[in-house]
């Protein structure tokens, strides 16, 4: 059998703020081993996941499911429409339902923060034997998002000492923005935050400076664009999209201001001529695709973490 090779073991991945240095550089050389064409685990007994998306999502859902067919896992189908939580079901009572037909794995999104704590900070008297593997919760979390966008920046600098990178955009609704700045703060980077100043607030100020965007863009080894989370978003910000665009955006203009070597990240889905240009989203210094492309391998570092930690599959 071959050995699982990143030494991080989990028994949840709900948090980046769990993460040491060593386990973010693990789980990026493994990401990067799965891209290369290393060789994927073989595990002895079958393991089942469970995708359980209760917000919409493209990207994450369907990265998520094809790293776990490419890990060869056996995947269960849910859909929330039609699931008994229409009926008022608890999470805890769902995930019980599916642990106890053999579920090993959950990747779950849901809209309230921190929705994972009630599952995995159990009471004695519970018996739920699953892991948790965090999709996005709210505005809070977001690690699969977080370390595929880390994978993408070491591809393309080596390292994450003294890069400038600008996060910038819908900063209070981002739960990306969230998990990016702990992370490139742990890991030696210099964050800076831009956007509308109702949409940034004291929380931020302990990971990097707020600054305007036409200072940053100059300077910065990463423009990180963040979506408008329209719907998030409770009061009108008094801009039209090319308002917000001019303002905020990355526009043409500002993309001949950036370094020759910095680089464009997003998270998507984009909302193209509000964040950035339409023309720039496949711009030679654009990493909108890689992401994508990196996600399924890191997912896949991911999820081995987690089996590896429940010593599933005969580990």
């Amino acid at each position: 059998m071959l050995k699982v090779g990143s030494h991080v073991k989990l028994q949840h991945f709900v948090t980046v703020k769990d993460l040491h240095d060593d386990q973010v550089m693990a789980l990026i050389e493994r990401a990067i081993y799965f891209k290369n064409g290393g060789a994927v685990p073989y595990f002895e007994q079958p393991i089942y996941a469970v995708n359980m998306f209760f917000e919409n999502s493209t990207r994450t859902h369907c990265s998520f499911e094809m790293a776990e067919r490419k890990l060869g896992l056996q995947v269960i189908p849910f859909d929330p429409a039609t699931s008994s939580v229409k009926k008022g079901e608890t999470l805890y009572d769902t995930l019980l339902s599916l642990n106890a037909i053999g579920v090993n794995l959950a990747i779950m999104r849901h809209r309230e923060n921190e929705y994972y704590k009630e599952l995995i900070e159990l009471e004695p008297t519970q018996k739920l034997d699953i892991g948790i593997v965090n999709a996005g919760d709210g505005s809070g979390q977001h690690p699969s998002q977080s370390l595929l966008d880390m994978m993408t920046i070491y591809e393309q600098f080596g390292t994450f000492k003294n890069l400038k990178v600008a996060i910038i955009g819908d900063l209070s609704n981002s739960r990306v923005a969230r998990s990016n700045m702990q992370l490139l703060k742990k890991l030696g980077a210099q964050v800076f935050f831009a956007g509308p100043s109702y949409w940034y607030s004291k929380e931020f100020e302990e990971y990097g400076e707020y600054l305007g965007v036409d200072k940053l863009v100059s300077q910065v080894d990463v423009m990180m664009l963040l979506r408008v989370q329209h719907e998030r978003h409770t009061n009108e910000t008094g801009f039209s999209a090319a308002q917000y665009h001019e303002r905020y955006g990355l526009t043409l203009e500002r993309y001949k201001e950036m370094k020759k070597d910095a680089i464009i990240m997003h998270p998507g889905p984009i909302n193209r001529g509000v964040e950035i240009a339409s023309e720039l989203v496949e711009a030679p210094r654009s990493r909108f695709v890689k992401q994508m492309q990196n996600g399924v391998y890191m997912r896949m570092a991911m999820l081995e973490a987690v089996i590896a930690g429940r010593h599933l599959g005969g580990l």
